[in-house]
């Protein structure tokens, strides 16, 4: 019997099995899979050959240093992993990545939409990568049996670039009573598809960031 719980933001995750049998909620959160292309001072690299003292350029500070690496192996259960631990498959330029790329659900992501500013007063918004499923051919997919989970610590939280130009967040902490001291705050669940539904809508929603590099390591 697969158990569901939810974390401070909303989101469902399994408890008892799946991913969560070697993760906590704020570490799928925080963690990158591996094949992740991120912008470091040597090009892009896979996340999974990053270590600590590698420089990451971020989307506010520029180049920071990272300051931890927390590597994990997640036994999944293949296909029989529950839908909503499945990860969702990004294809190329839907969130202005150059290349596919896969995302845990639980993920937090930075989006730009003239939405956003109309209702936030900011263009930039941070969403739970799992309202995205149906958006711009973004799409569940059954996980591998294994999945290797990177993250990232800094010395304070950032915004990465990921696959040239998706934003991704890379909290400071994992620890959930952390969660509402990050610079970041991600939008509930209802108000991060209301922002979706409407970027799907008026077609407002803006993909091209200004990316770092084109460079390939």
């Amino acid at each position: 019997m697969f158990e569901f719980k939810r974390d401070v933001w909303g989101r469902s995750a399994v408890a008892e099995a799946g991913l969560l049998a070697d993760a906590t909620l704020a570490e799928l959160a925080a963690g990158l899979v591996a094949g992740t292309q991120v912008a470091t001072q040597m090009g892009w690299r896979d996340v999974a050959a990053v270590a600590v003292g590698d420089q990451i350029l971020t989307f506010d500070g520029g180049m920071q240093t990272v300051a931890s690496v927390n590597r994990q192996i997640l036994m999944t259960g293949g296909e029989l992993a529950p839908g909503e631990a499945w990860p969702l498959f990004v294809p190329a330029h839907a969130l202005g990545n150059r290349d596919d790329m896969v995302l845990l659900p639980q993920q937090s992501v930075m989006i730009e939409a003239d939405a956003a500013e109309e209702v936030f007063g900011d263009p930039f918004a941070m969403i739970p990568a799992l309202v995205l499923e149906g958006f711009r051919g973004i799409v569940r997919v059954p996980p591998a049996e294994q999945i290797e989970l990177i993250t990232l610590g800094f010395s304070q939280d950032e915004v990465i670039f990921a696959n040239t130009g998706a934003l991704i967040h890379c909290p400071k902490s994992t620890d959930i009573l952390d969660a509402g001291l990050s610079d970041y705050t991600t939008l509930p669940l209802e108000a991060a598809r209301a922002l979706i539904t409407v970027m799907e809508i008026d077609g407002m929603g803006k993909i091209a960031m200004q990316t770092p590099y084109q460079t390939a390591a």
